[in-house]
């Protein structure tokens, strides 16, 4: 059993950790209209709490800063179209995507180079993240002719042409959700191996042996 000072210390940082989180997501770098931005590496403090703490300690953080999310952006549960589509944006939108970021360290431990273990395990939960947006955007926000205009404005007359409306649905979904979170996961991953080459000590376990090799 963890000693209380270990366990006060772990709740401190999380709270830091989503406090951070939370400012480096007000001010968007660049924001979509119809939902998603590309934000200031706002992901990266909670994928560090993620190495520095076991999974409970990490996953209780990402939770807390799915629900500030969710807190935030709440107006928007006012353009889902049934109770069915609220529930769905809740949990796609907000809590399964942001507390995924809570496994960043679980993902990276299978390295022993800390590089890779940094680099593995922010790229894998970004790509939940953009899983649970993928899913949301078919699921819970479909709009065929929406998907239709945006996609042939997007430059994609000609591949759409001909396709179902369920198939232009998804693809649609996959296409505007990758392009805010593959630059969105390039910035973390950036900014995440810089942090490691800067402060490797940032991302050391606090409760069980730290990640090994260089």
């Amino acid at each position: 059993m963890q000693h209380s000072p270990l366990r006060t210390r772990s709740l401190v940082e999380g709270a830091l950790m989503v406090a951070m989180g939370t400012v480096l997501s007000v001010i968007p770098f660049i924001e979509l209209p119809h939902g998603g931005s590309i934000t200031w590496v706002s992901s990266l403090p909670l994928i560090v709490m993620a190495f520095r703490w076991n999974l409970p300690r990490a996953l209780g953080t990402a939770f807390v800063a799915s629900l500030i999310q969710l807190f935030m952006g709440i107006k928007n549960l006012a353009y889902c179209q049934t109770l069915t589509a609220q529930a769905g944006c809740v949990l796609l939108d907000y809590l399964l995507a942001f507390t995924a970021l809570g496994l960043a360290g679980l993902f990276g431990r299978v390295w022993k180079n800390r590089y890779l273990a940094v680099g593995t395990g922010t790229v894998l939960v970004c790509l939940l993240r953009y899983l649970c947006s993928f899913l949301s955007g078919y699921l819970v926000w479909r709009d065929y002719d929406y998907a239709f205009e945006w996609m042939t404005n997007f430059g994609w007359g000609r591949v759409i042409a001909g396709m179902g409306e369920n198939a232009l649905c998804w693809l649609y979904s996959a296409v505007y959700n990758a392009t805010y979170m593959i630059p969105e996961t390039l910035l973390t991953l950036a900014a995440g191996l810089l942090l490691m080459r800067a402060a490797p000590k940032l991302f050391l376990r606090q409760d069980k042996a730290p990640l090994q090799g260089r």
